[in-house]
């Protein structure tokens, strides 16, 4: 499979900006030009890192927030009031962490191109939240809890996690973990425009993309991946170990990425042999018995469940189950412990991964 260059931040910014800028222009015609002009930029400039090859250790030094952040008193109950009055679409809450190298991707990366903060500004605010918060917060609809009990509760395992609530306080959208600029660019648009109100945006994303074919391509391979028939029930049998499955897709640059350096990785790689591992095209029409029994396929399971970003890997329990799902950008700290969660068991004894970080000092 050819294997496209990477991008450094400086021409990411600028090849990014350009796409968009110029997509922006002719918005008669769609965001969907947007997309696969910003795609085509991303994989086509050649560089030394990208937005799928960066260092996900915890930072040494925290992350500021951008000046244009909102300045709330963590009341959502007024926030929500203040974008209605000022006539914007709606409120994000910023879910995130001062070490979080993906945070910082999401504020060096995607709002540092102008045309997305410009956007952003116009038709958002943003609420920053601390996940390990202790400040009080009244959420949207008047409960009052800490930063950290918001977080638990909205299950916001991979930061940054954003929840999108439009001016009637209901939640039209939520990212968890960072996507590149023009996935985030759509998911804003998705709000904006009002599409939550009458489709996922899984179908939005899939919609837009329809003049494109999405044959199934040639897929990385691992050893540890299990040959079809994927009769993967676990309904009436429990599995003896918990399972994975790799929602990928062909001519895939992050799919490329997760293979060709996270799972490199031998520990990571040991990890994995630990578990029953399927790999999937989310765009084929293989056959597909799933976890908790239905016949389907492996396109109609990945919009079953919702997927819009390849690499996805979700993991289920041995009675079939779904345990957690890693859909958004990963790297080597991040899969690393969601792997030690699930290899030693703690979704057991604490199914909230977050909180499991905590108590394991992760």
């Amino acid at each position: 499979m050819a294997r496209t260059q990477i991008l450094t931040p400086t021409r990411l910014h600028s090849a990014c900006f350009a796409a968009f800028t110029a997509v922006t222009r002719l918005l008669t015609v769609g965001i969907w030009g947007l997309l696969l002009a910003a795609g085509s930029v991303l994989a086509a400039a050649p560089a030394e890192t990208d937005v799928y090859g960066f260092d996900d250790f915890p930072l040494k030094e925290p992350l500021e927030y951008p000046d244009w952040f909102k300045k709330s008193f963590l009341d959502l109950q007024e926030d929500l009031e203040e974008v209605t009055a000022k006539g914007k679409t709606s409120l994000i809450v910023y879910f995130g962490q001062k070490r979080c190298a993906y945070c910082r991707m999401l504020m060096e990366v995607n709002f540092g191109l102008t045309d997305i903060v410009t956007y952003t500004r116009r038709n958002f605010d943003i609420v920053p939240i601390d996940i390990w918060g202790i400040d009080e917060v009244t959420d949207v609809r008047g409960e009052v809890l800490t930063e950290r009990e918001f977080a638990l509760r909205e299950k916001t395992n991979f930061t940054p996690s954003l929840i999108f609530y439009d001016q009637d306080g209901r939640i039209a959208l939520r990212l968890r973990g960072y996507y590149p600029p023009y996935t985030f660019r759509a998911a804003l648009e998705y709000v904006v425009d009002g599409f939550y109100r009458t489709e996922s945006f899984s179908d939005y994303l899939e919609r837009g993309d329809s003049t494109q074919t999405f044959e199934p391509g040639d897929l990385n391979e691992e050893d540890f991946f299990t040959e079809p028939p994927y009769m993967l029930d676990r309904s009436r049998l429990p599995g003896e170990r918990p399972l994975v499955v790799f929602f990928e897709q062909g001519e895939c640059h992050a799919c490329d990425v997760l293979h060709t350096q996270p799972l490199r990785e031998p520990a990571i790689s040991r990890l994995f042999q630990r578990l029953d591992n399927v790999q999937l095209d989310m765009w084929s029409d293989t056959p597909v018995i799933t976890p908790d029994g239905r016949r389907t396929t492996a396109r109609q399971w990945a919009k079953d469940l919702g997927l819009f970003y390849a690499p996805a890997i979700v993991f289920f329990d041995a009675k079939g189950e779904e345990i957690i799902r890693v859909d958004s950008v990963v790297r080597f700290f991040r899969l690393r412990n969601v792997l030690n969660y699930i290899t030693s068991k703690g979704y057991l004894t604490d199914p909230n991964y977050q909180r499991w970080r905590v108590t394991s000092g992760l």
